[in-house]
C-alpha cells in the first residue's frame, strides 16, 4: 500500500516535472520570438537609398542631403518615386511602392532613407512583400508618416530609425544630424536633457515603439498596430487642434495602451490649434492630465518631433529612462 501510494506521487512529480520543462522551453522560445533584429550598421562604402513613401518631392532640394552621405563615406541612389507627381502624392500609390519594393529586394541598398513624410504611406503599406528584407534587412529612416513603416516593421520584430529625413538637412540643428549619423553606423547612442517641471520621476527600462501620434492613432485596430506592453511608448505631432490630441489620448488609454507601458517619451507638440472656445489645456497638459493615474515615468519636451532639433530614435531598441530633479536621461542598449 505504501509502496502504490510512493510510484502514484513519484509519477506525478515526473509529470510535473516534464511539464514545467515545456513551459519553460516555451517561455523561452517566446521571449526568443519577440527580441527585435537589428539591420547591419552601416559602413563607409554603403549605398543609400533616397524615395518618396508619401507627398511628392518635386524641387531640386536634394543636394544637401547627397553631400552630408557623401561626407560619411556613403554612396546614395535616388529612387524613381522623386520627380513623380500625382497630386500631392509622389506618384500613384503602385509606383511608390514599386519603387520601395525595388529598393527593398536590393542587396546592394543597406538603408532606405525616406525624403518626407505628408500622408500617403498607409496607401502602399500592402502592396509590399518583405519577404526578402526579412532575409537581409536594412535600415528604414524617417519620421511623421513614416511611422507606419516604423510600426509594421516592429510588428515583424525589427528595428528603424526615427530621425530627420533629406529635405530636413539644411535646417537640422548639428546634434539632430550627429545622432542621426551615430544611430546608422551603429555606435552609443544617449540622451541627457534638462528636465521639465512637468516630467514624471523615475526609472523604466523596455523596448521603445511609437511616433508620430495621429499616426499611432490611426493605425489601432490594423496590422500595423504596435503592441504597448512593457514598452516605452514616444509621441509627437503637428498642426493637430488641442482636442484631437485629447481624443487621441483617450483612444491609447481605452484601447490599454497607457495601462501597459512602462514609460512615456513625449516629443515635440509643434504648431498646435485650439477651436474659438479654448479646450483649456495645452497638449502637454492634456498628456499629463490623461496619463496621471499611471504610475510610470514620463519625459516631456524631448527634443525629437517635428522640430529642427529633432535627434534620432532607434525605435525596437532597448532604452532605459532615468528622470530625476536634475536631469532626463534616455541611454539605448
Amino acid at each position: 500500500m505504501h509502496a502504490t501510494r510512493f510510484t502514484f506521487i513519484n509519477r506525478n512529480f515526473i509529470s510535473y516535472k516534464f511539464l514545467f520543462l515545456i513551459f519553460v522551453f516555451q517561455s523561452f522560445n517566446s521571449q526568443a520570438n519577440t527580441l527585435m533584429i537589428t539591420p547591419p550598421i552601416l559602413q563607409k562604402g554603403d549605398t543609400i537609398a533616397i524615395l518618396a513613401t508619401a507627398r511628392k518631392n518635386i524641387d531640386d532640394n536634394l543636394k544637401p542631403a547627397i553631400d552630408l552621405l557623401h561626407s560619411w563615406g556613403l554612396e546614395v541612389i535616388i529612387g524613381k518615386s522623386i520627380g513623380l507627381d500625382d497630386n500631392q502624392l509622389a506618384g500613384t500609390d503602385e509606383q511608390r511602392a514599386a519603387d520601395f519594393q525595388e529598393q527593398l529586394d536590393n542587396p546592394n541598398i543597406k538603408a532606405i532613407w525616406c525624403v518626407r513624410g505628408g500622408y500617403g504611406t498607409v496607401r502602399m503599406i500592402d502592396l509590399l512583400d518583405f519577404a526578402k528584407f526579412k532575409q537581409h534587412p536594412k535600415w528604414i529612416i524617417g519620421f511623421s508618416d513614416v511611422t507606419v513603416l516604423h510600426n509594421h516593421l516592429n510588428t515583424m520584430g525589427f528595428k528603424s530609425i526615427h530621425g530627420i529625413m533629406p529635405i530636413s538637412i539644411p535646417k537640422a540643428t548639428p546634434e539632430a544630424i550627429e545622432t542621426l549619423r551615430i544611430a546608422m553606423f551603429g555606435e552609443s547612442l544617449k540622451y541627457t536633457i534638462e528636465p521639465n517641471i512637468m516630467n514624471r520621476l523615475g526609472d523604466a527600462s523596455g523596448e521603445l515603439v511609437g511616433g508620430n501620434l495621429s499616426i499611432l492613432y490611426s493605425l489601432f485596430g490594423s496590422k500595423s498596430a504596435i503592441d504597448c506592453t512593457d514598452k516605452i511608448l514616444f509621441i509627437e505631432d503637428l498642426d493637430e487642434y488641442l482636442y484631437h490630441i485629447d481624443r487621441m489620448m483617450m483612444n491609447l488609454k481605452r484601447n490599454g495602451c497607457l495601462e501597459s507601458v512602462k514609460g512615456i517619451i513625449v516629443g515635440s507638440m509643434s504648431k498646435m490649434k485650439d477651436n474659438d472656445i479654448p479646450w483649456g489645456k495645452n497638449a502637454l497638459e492634456i498628456i499629463a492630465d490623461v496619463t496621471k493615474k499611471y504610475n510610470i515615468p514620463v519625459i516631456y519636451n524631448f527634443p525629437a518631433g517635428h522640430i529642427h532639433d529633432n535627434r534620432a530614435l532607434i525605435l525596437g531598441s532597448k532604452v532605459t529612462l532615468h528622470l530625476d530633479k536634475n536631469s532626463s536621461n534616455v541611454v539605448f542598449e
